[in-house]
């Protein structure tokens, strides 16, 4: 992985947001390292899940709080330090292979590594037969490696995901839920959204439970799904349906936060 410096923790301070005259985040106070390589954020839909990522990304901001990177980085040296794959991917209207080129060029990567580094990612992902294809007429699941392959090629220190594997059939989210732990592995720091709670399991080293725009509990995953401290944790871990609870529908005055 090219470069030194790391940019983490990340942190936010009392990071608050609105959509619609509605507190849809309040109070969001949570740090994100390397000692837990992988953080899965849970919670019920409708919790806040996707804004607090895209707030963490910098593509959305906290109308209240603080988001601070570790050592000060200036936006475009922080540009260069992290990618993000959404739940829909966000496809240039190129070829495969094409839409890997132009991530690498974007990022000002030397024009006679570009072809090297692309063949390797879509080998990585399983995208080579299909590298001089538009992109716009692969599958949901083809389109989704591709986004992963041109977020990894440039090798970030931190990858945000959004529902990686939201819609995906078994094997395709297998070859997913791979390419996220070979990133992990490589060092790239992991902090993504997952709606299915047994690939929270297989995956994450920490959960942070959100709901109606709070964190209830941020924990190690192990502790987390062998005894969470939260009632509501507890409840959402059994299937149960926390909407209709009272004190989810009680606890505040602000109105449901959104995905």
């Amino acid at each position: 992985m090219t470069g030194t410096i790391s940019f983490l923790p990340l942190r936010l301070r009392g990071v608050g947001l609105s959509r619609g005259g509605k507190k849809v985040l309040k109070d969001i106070t949570v740090s994100f390292d390397h000692a837990s390589p992988k953080t899965v954020i849970i919670g019920p839909n409708g919790a806040g899940k996707s804004l607090l990522l895209q707030i963490c990304h910098g593509v959305v901001r906290a109308e209240s709080g603080v988001v601070e990177w570790s050592n000060d980085p200036d936006s475009a040296a922080l540009s260069q330090t992290q990618s993000m794959v959404f739940q829909r991917p966000v496809l240039f209207r190129r070829s495969v292979t094409d839409n890997v080129l132009l991530a690498l060029k974007i990022r000002g990567f030397p024009k006679q590594e570009r072809c090297d580094r692309a063949a390797e990612a879509l080998h990585r992902t399983g995208l080579s037969r299909l590298a001089d294809t538009p992109a716009r007429v692969l599958s949901f699941g083809e389109q989704q490696r591709l986004a992963l392959a041109r977020a990894l090629v440039v090798e970030p220190r931190v990858l945000f995901l959004d529902e990686p594997t939201a819609s995906l059939d078994p094997a395709a989210a297998h070859m997913v839920e791979t390419l996220i732990d070979d990133a992990a592995n490589d060092g790239v720091k992991i902090i993504m959204t997952s709606h299915d709670l047994n690939q929270s399991r297989r995956l994450a080293d920490e959960i942070i439970f959100l709901h109606r725009g709070r964190i209830k509990e941020h924990a190690p995953a192990a502790r987390f799904f062998d005894a969470p401290e939260n009632d509501l944790a507890q409840a959402f871990i059994n299937g149960e349906l926390l909407w209709w609870r009272r004190r989810s529908i009680f606890e505040d005055d602000d109105g449901p936060a959104c995905d």
